[in-house]
């Protein structure tokens, strides 16, 4: 079969598609206005020094903040525009449809039927936008000082990203085409729950058998810092599998910290940039910010969150896709063997993932406007997180200083306009913190 053998129409007109066109406007539109609100702030008052920034960062650091900053505005936007572009050109040429024929004039299983459409379906983009991943990398990190990395790492670090998404997504990929076509109308509460169990899985095999595939990791070597946190540790009765360091200046010279791991694969992980640019006193308040997400249960509290959503999402998922309109809509021609024989409303599950796919479509645009409601929660965490640390360290000095440096050896801005962190800050913005910790 060749491409343009394949006849796609699409329905303008459809409740779908016009959702689908109205998602894409909001996403694009909302972000686009946030960004120029954004670099507008910057231009205006990006070069002022808060009152609480005095003693620590000078006139050249924040000129430099907003080159950099207005660098990576001048980057996205033109991708923003592309991506844009991209997706629409995608859904109006009927690319979509036309793989999908091609794939079935080959194969009739529903599973590799899929693993091909995945794969065909994520070429254009990847290629499309591979120059200004690496120009990104190679010229806005390289130039301000970050990046690290080399031409042969950046390569190797995506064949094993490819290979590590393979390992993992095919086992998901066949799971869900199984249990579409032999669950009937209960296949979403089975895959929410295949989800899940995977989902924990990753917890703990990521810090033993995936992360050291791209970075190396060393215990902390002894001495007064070990020392600190082990005893910091124990006194919030976080039980690690032990403190390790990344060589994150490996890639780059951006610095964090993190827990990482379940049960008893937890582990502490410092980038050894942090502990380059930190004092030992700044790297406990660090450490007693996240030990204030282990102590104020934040990870178990959104699991009980996420995990009933998941389920409520696919059961929502569930009442589309085996509506025909959902395919023809976006000009997959559907045969009469794709129909049910006693309900020729309703698609056959061998096609089902390819709803999945539309949904996905249709209403990943709107997404956008969920954010303010997830950050809402995330920074309520992050105060309270701040607090803790605070508490443990009996001062709010250390983290306010630890913080201070962060954003100044990160090149973040000190400043921003509000609604541009309700819709883009899952961390409240640095001055909030600074103030809500002060002495």
């Amino acid at each position: 079969m060749f491409w343009n053998d394949i006849q796609v129409h699409l329905n303008y007109t459809h409740i779908f598609f016009i959702l689908y066109l109205v998602g894409t406007a909001v996403d694009f539109g909302v972000n686009q206005w946030l960004e120029y609100i954004d670099y507008r702030h910057r231009q205006k008052h990006g070069r002022e020094i808060p009152t609480e920034f005095a003693e620590y960062i000078d006139a050249a650091t924040v000129e430099k903040t907003c080159q950099y900053e207005d660098a990576q505005y001048k980057y996205w936007v033109p991708k923003n525009i592309l991506s844009l572009i991209i997706a629409l050109a995608l859904i109006f040429s009927g690319f979509y449809p036309r793989i999908f024929y091609f794939i079935r004039s080959f194969t009739q299983n529903s599973f590799l039927t899929a693993l091909c459409f995945i794969v065909l379906a994520s070429i254009p983009e990847a290629v499309i936008f591979l120059p200004f991943r690496l120009y990104r990398e190679f010229s806005i990190e390289k130039r301000f000082g970050f990046s690290t990395m080399t031409l042969k790492l950046w390569i190797l670090d995506g064949l094993k990203g490819l290979l590590v998404n393979a390992v993992l997504m095919v086992p998901l990929l066949f799971a869900m085409t199984f249990v579409l076509e032999h669950a009937n109308g209960w296949w979403w509460l089975l895959l929410g729950g295949i989800y899940v169990a995977f989902s924990l899985l990753i917890s703990l095999i990521y810090p033993t058998f995936i992360a050291p595939l791209f970075n190396k990791f060393t215990p902390l070597e002894e001495g007064e810092l070990k020392d600190t946190l082990i005893q910091e540790l124990a006194e919030t009765g976080f039980k690690a599998s032990g403190l390790f360091v990344m060589d994150a200046s490996k890639r780059s010279k951006h610095s964090n910290a993190y827990f990482t791991g379940f049960g008893k694969t937890k582990r502490v992980v410092l980038y050894d940039t942090l502990i380059a640019q930190l004092s030992n006193e700044e790297i406990k308040a660090v450490l007693g910010h996240e030990l204030g997400h282990y102590k104020h249960h934040h990870i178990i509290k959104k699991m009980c969150v996420m995990i009933p959503l998941i389920f409520v999402a696919l059961f929502a998922i569930s009442l589309f896709i085996s509506n025909p309109s959902l395919y023809t809509t976006f000009g997959f021609a559907l045969a009469p063997e794709d129909l049910t024989a006693t309900a020729p409303t309703s698609v056959l599950p061998h096609l089902q993932f390819l709803g999945v796919f539309l949904i996905s479509v249709v209403f990943g645009g709107f997404s956008t406007l969920l954010s303010p409601i997830t950050n809402h929660f995330s920074r309520k965490d992050e105060f309270q997180a701040d607090a803790f640390a605070k508490k443990l360290c009996g001062t709010g000095k250390p983290l306010t200083t630890s913080l201070i440096t962060l954003n100044k050896e990160n090149l973040s801005e000190l400043t921003e306009p509000k609604i541009y962190s309700i819709f883009n800050y899952s961390h409240p913005p640095l001055i909030e913190r600074i103030r809500a910790i002060a002495d």
